[in-house]
């Protein structure tokens, strides 16, 4: 606690600095990672909107990024980075390749969830003559609101994990507050400090990601 206590502003500082990139990440997985997810399971053979090309793209795009090693990821992306916020270095500049990873990751968990959805809610909606904005909102997302939850809650947190290693890049945050004054100063108690306070964030959002998903199952309302 008195490290804790001695390290305050530092470590609110570092705090700030991670919650800015999860936020701005987290919002890239939402809002790309999940259309591509959606689009990624409408476009697969027999479903509404079936077409091998764009399910080849999505499906190569998401499966790179993915299988790309992040520090190297972090690498090849600076002169984009540069491109779009005129810098590399900073908790702004780390969100670029903090997004692309986080969509990634959600599109994937996103076209599982969907996948869950039993076939024959998307037949009789097609029956009814539901258009595809209206089978997506109206049926899709409903049905996988508790899967979506869940790949969401998991995104959050393997981004957690992600944000750390921007830290020994120049991203700031928390994990490159413990790498220079923890590990970096041989204060392996801050450092193990720092740690503890991580996993009880992740803990929190695994128990609220839990709580939430619970609440919107159909078999609990």
């Amino acid at each position: 606690m008195n490290l804790i206590l001695q390290y305050q502003n530092e470590i609110t500082k570092a705090l700030g600095e991670t919650a800015l990139l999860m936020l701005i990440s987290i919002a890239a997985a939402v809002l790309i990672g999940l259309p591509i997810g959606t689009f990624m399971f409408l476009s697969r053979k027999n479903q509404v909107l079936e077409n091998k090309v764009l399910n080849t793209v999505l499906n190569v795009y998401v499966n790179i990024l993915r299988s790309f090693p992040f520090i190297l990821l972090v690498v090849v992306l600076i002169p984009l980075t540069r491109k779009i916020v005129g810098t590399s270095l900073g908790t702004i500049a780390a969100s670029v390749p903090m997004s692309f990873i986080g969509t990634a990751i959600y599109a994937r968990l996103v076209e599982q969830a969907l996948i869950e959805v039993p076939q024959g809610i998307l037949d009789s909606a097609i029956t009814m003559g539901a258009k595809p904005h209206q089978i997506i909102f109206k049926f899709l997302f409903v049905e996988a609101r508790t899967g979506l939850i869940h790949g969401l809650t998991s995104s959050i947190i393997s981004l957690i994990s992600y944000s750390s290693v921007m830290g020994v890049v120049g991203g700031g945050g928390i994990g490159d507050f413990a790498m220079r004054h923890g590990y970096q100063n041989h204060d392996y108690n801050l450092m193990y400090a720092i740690i503890i306070i991580m996993i009880i964030f992740v803990q929190i959002i695994q128990f609220t990601g839990n709580k939430i998903a619970t609440k919107l199952d159909k078999r609990h309302l």
